[in-house]
This record gives structure tokens, sequence and C-alpha cells, in this order.
């Protein structure tokens, strides 16, 4: 029987889809070009913010991440005292155009692949596993990123972003968007790898497993050298940080980065086999 006909409650694995998040997850270790793209669009329209309030929205819509920095308490309060007035959906517009002009440069400054990804990559598609992926960058961005991505040698099979969708992480919509062009059997097929807690929320509602990267994602937000760089106590201490989040958030498992995958997607398929559900 091929793998991907249909099996519903009886379903057993394999897994036939995985479907990747982009910065964070399979390229831009540390999840850097959003980050700065939103303090950059702050600072010119006159409000510095910390790196910490420019993550903390991060897997939702970029638009919507926007809104969320200003609803920050502590940004709204330094809004009111700098512009004299509350943040409104003007200042968001203006706030949301700078990043895209500001985010498209920074994608192609921080595109390069996580080390790993193209072995695991090519490991996934050796074994039949469709590769999809999600982002809440617009279409746009995404536009000027893939060629980047596949002049390295990435080119997922398909990609949803949040401008194709009518809702954005944590719901489930581009991450089922993914399963039904990509032909998944069942949503327990499918594995869900995100850097982001709601990219994991996401993959729970739509009763994915999900995997959350730990290293080179938002979570830690860290660029490659400046990991490599800690001891390896640091490393355990941020390793013990953010996968308590993401585990908090609903991952099945957690691993460093896209490197560490296939161990986890073999323990899924043995799962599986044995009649578990996500």
């Amino acid at each position: 029987m091929d793998k991907r006909e249909p099996m519903g409650a009886d379903f057993a694995g394999p897994v036939t889809t995985a479907i990747f998040d982009w910065a964070g997850t399979v390229l831009d270790f540390g999840c850097m070009a959003p980050v700065a793209a939103f303090r950059e669009a702050f600072a010119e329209d006159g409000l510095a913010i910390s790196e910490a309030e420019a993550r903390a929205p991060m897997g939702a819509a970029k638009r919507t991440h926007i809104e969320m920095i200003l609803g920050q308490p502590a940004v709204a309060q330094r809004w009111q005292a700098a512009k004299g007035k509350a943040s409104d959906q003007t200042d968001v517009e203006r706030l949301y155009a700078a990043f895209l002009r500001i985010d498209a440069v920074n994608c192609a400054k921080y595109s390069d692949l996580i080390p790993g990804a193209l072995e695991t990559i090519a490991a996934l598609r050796a074994s039949g596993v469709a590769i999809g992926s999600t982002t809440g960058y617009p279409r746009s961005i995404m536009d000027g990123l893939m060629p980047l991505a596949a002049a390295q040698g990435y080119a997922p099979d398909h990609c949803v972003t949040v401008s194709e969708v009518r809702r954005g992480r944590p719901y489930p919509d581009m991450v089922l968007a993914n399963a039904l062009a990509l032909g998944a059997p069942d949503v327990c097929a499918c594995v869900v790898v995100d850097d982001s807690p709601t990219g994991l929320v996401s993959a729970l509602a739509a009763g994915m497993w999900a995997v959350g990267i730990i290293a080179s994602g938002n979570e830690v937000g860290l660029p490659l050298k400046d990991w490599e760089a800690l001891s390896q106590a640091d490393q355990q201490a941020h390793r013990e940080r953010a996968g308590a989040t993401l585990l908090a958030s609903g991952a099945h498992f957690t691993i460093d980065t896209i490197a560490d995958l296939l161990p986890a997607v073999a323990q899924i398929n043995a799962r599986l086999a044995q009649g578990e559900k996500p």
C-alpha cells in the first residue's frame, strides 16, 4: 500500500511530510533578520525598543507582530510619552511599511542556511518525506528570500506564507495548507519543525507532531558564532530555559538545530507504529 494512502483511525505511519519554519529553523541562525528589522523600523520612527521586546511576539504575522510590540505595556508607555498619544492603525501601517523595506535587505544579509540543513532535508527526501514550509513573512519578502535559499540548495516542495491564509500562527491554517498541497494521508503523518512557541501551537491545533528548535532559534536568539563561543555550561543553561518554553508550548521533542532532526523523526515513526497519535 502506498504510504500516502488514507488510513483513517488505523494510520500507523510513517511520517510523510515535514513542515519547516524559515528564520531560526532552516536559515538565519538566531533569527536575526526580523529582529534587526523591527528594531530599526521603530528607531526610524523615533522609539528605541530592546531586542527582547522585538523578539517576544516572534512567529506571528509581521504586521500583527508590530501590533503586539506596541501592545507591550513598557513600549506603550514609552510611545505615549514620546508621541503624546497611544499608537493606532496608522502607526502600525507606517511601521509595517518600514519593516518590509528594511527586512528585504536584512533577509539577504542573514540568509545563510543553518549547518546540517541540506543534509537533513536530503535524508528526509531520500526516505520519501515531502518538504513543506511556513512563515510569518508575507509573500513579498519570500519572493526575495526563496531564491537566496535555492542558490544554497534549499527549495521546499511547497511554501505557504501568511499572505495566503486567513489566519497566521498560532492558528493551524498554514500547516494544514501544506498538508493538503503535499498530499499527506493524515495529519498524524506531518511533523512541524519551528523555533517559535506559536508555530508549535499551530502544529498541535492541526493534530500534527511538533518539534521545537532551541539553539538556532528565537528563544536563544544568538548568531552562530556567538552560540559556538559560549561555554558548554552556558549553552546548557540556554537549552534548559528555551527548551522549557518550547515544551510548555506543546513540543513533543526539542532539538538544538535542524541537524538533529532525524532521530526525532525516527522516534515519531516508532510511536506511530505503536498506535500513538500526537
